[in-house]
């Protein structure tokens, strides 16, 4: 699919400590006045304070308490590999640090040995290095959860992408500076400016307008506000709760043209044992997306694959123009999905879904062309190869266009060490 850069990391809840420490101690004390409020599972929903005063407290004989905490790891690095039936094969290199310090520079030859440089402000930093067969991804990115000590986060990143599409070869490399606030525990709202260069070579066909006119570089500029509700209680697999994202970008650059999304998911906890395991969920999601008349090739809405339309080989559903595959301004897409455990750890579990939707090249539906393709498939959670599962899936079109490129059998194999 197009490449997800996605909006900067909202802010965490406003008032919450940024969990970092210099010199041993906690960036954001809790602060004093009123009594803070402590919940606990064991206490049926109530609450009681903290700390409090004392009921017999006599003036003067307060005793200083020092306090000494040790600070649990913050920087991770990790490696890993994949193979998914959209990109390939991938290999992956990540350095993660939530407790930076972009000030924070050594002073001593022991601060770079012991770890104590750079750290501390509680910001994140991450580098991110995933080359493949197909796809290439590079991202370099520094956060700030709370700009200024206000409850507004800050994030900046640069990247390089490539990605080699069957009918041409597009290069990306950017950058974006994105802003965040958390209104709520669950609702968000995040405003991104995003800058690239995007280059398109080797076409594989010549004489399709829509593809000559960008091959070369491109400038894309682009302003983008997301609205996010999200109350799901995992984020692989959930089982409860629900994702409401709406978004709306406009570009301009080489091109100039709106664009906006819309995508809601909900997840129905059918059943469960005694004890809380072997949960049967219902999923249903739903999107839309529509872009303006001037929306170039590679900025416009393709279906088909493992993340988007199963049934179909990799833009496999989407308007083809003298066999090249150019998309559409307008795609809506939905699934249905069952899942429930084969295995009493959960280890192993079963889907059956339906998946359905269709791109066009106008903002309408025509439905000769609408795709429909239920299937089955199964979903293996192995702890030591990270936290996403195996998933191997079974879908067989019952409706699609004529021009459509069908896939049965589409999976995601990947697994990471840190």
């Amino acid at each position: 699919a197009e490449p997800a850069f996605g909006v900067p990391p909202t802010a965490p809840v406003p008032g919450a400590p940024a969990g970092g420490t210099v010199n041993g101690v906690p960036t954001a004390p809790a602060p004093a006045g009123n009594p803070q409020w402590l919940t606990s599972p064991f206490l049926n929903g109530a609450q009681q304070p903290a700390y409090a005063p004392l009921a017999n407290e006599v003036p003067g004989t307060a005793v200083p308490v020092e306090v000494l905490v040790e600070e649990a790891r913050t920087g991770r690095f990790m490696f890993g590999a994949g193979i998914n039936s959209d990109a390939g094969v991938t290999g992956q290199i990540i350095i993660d640090e939530r407790n930076f310090d972009l000030f924070g520079f050594p002073r001593s030859w022991a601060d770079l040995w012991s770890g104590e440089a750079w750290r501390g402000r509680g910001q994140g930093f991450r580098i991110e290095a995933v080359p493949g067969n197909r796809v290439q991804r590079y991202l370099v990115s520094f956060t700030e959860p709370y700009l200024f000590s206000t409850p507004v986060s800050m994030s900046v990143s640069g990247f390089l992408y490539d990605r080699g599409f069957y009918d041409w070869t597009e290069s990306r490399v950017g950058g974006q500076l994105g802003f965040g606030y958390r209104l709520t525990p669950d609702l968000s709202a995040s405003a991104a400016l995003r800058l690239e260069d995007v280059k398109i070579r080797n076409p594989r066909v010549i004489g399709v307008e829509e593809l000559d006119r960008v091959i070369g570089s491109n400038d894309i500029y682009s302003g983008q506000f997301t609205l996010r509700h999200d109350t799901r209680d995992l984020p692989f697999m959930p089982t409860e709760g629900h994702l409401i994202e709406l978004s709306f970008e406009q570009v301009f650059g080489s091109y100039d043209y709106p664009k906006g999304d819309v995508e809601y998911r909900r997840y129905f906890l059918v059943r469960e044992r005694p004890d809380g395991s072997g949960r049967h969920t219902l999923a249903v999601s739903l999107g839309a997306g529509v872009s303006g008349s001037q929306t170039p090739i590679f900025e416009n809405y393709f279906a088909g694959g493992f993340s988007t339309l199963r049934g179909f080989e990799f833009r496999g559903a989407s308007p083809i123009e003298q066999t090249v595959t150019v998309g559409g301004r307008f795609r809506t897409l939905g699934s249905v999905e069952y899942t429930m455990p084969l295995t009493a750890d959960d280890m192993i579990k079963a889907v059956a879904f339906c998946d359905f939707g269709t791109v066009e090249r106008d903002v309408r539906i025509d439905w000769d062309n609408f795709r429909v393709a239920p299937g089955f498939g199964f979903r293996i959670s192995v702890p030591a190869l990270g936290p996403a599962p195996l998933a191997f899936d079974f879908a067989f079109p019952v409706a699609k266009a004529d021009t459509d490129d069908t896939e049965v059998f589409s999976f995601f194999f990947g697994f990471g060490r840190g």
